[in-house]
């Protein structure tokens, strides 16, 4: 029997209200990454405004073989980013494949 895989993957666009250069957008940006990781084993990358001192995209992806399990991840990373995080969040995107 085969089994079912799912992925989910949350864009999120943010604006870093602390980073005065870009060597600070660049320690809050690895604090963030390192949180994700150790907090919810996630894959992280860092995907747009790379010269923007003060803006941030990150892209976190998680797989398993329950959907329902994807998307409750998605919504505590999603709600991480919203209520633990020095940052605005000004956009986020969650898609399931």
């Amino acid at each position: 029997m085969k089994s079912r895989m799912w992925i989910g993957v949350l864009r999120v666009y943010f604006h870093i209200d602390a980073a005065q250069s870009l060597k600070q957008k660049r320690q809050v940006m690895r604090s963030i990454k390192d949180r994700l990781r150790n907090q919810f084993n996630v894959a992280v990358a860092e995907i747009g405004s790379n010269d923007l001192w003060q803006a941030g995209e990150l892209a976190v992806v998680t797989v398993a073989n329950e959907r329902k399990f994807v998307d409750s991840m998605l919504q505590k990373i999603n709600n991480f980013f919203e209520e633990q995080l020095p940052i605005s969040v000004i956009e986020g995107k969650m898609d399931i494949f």
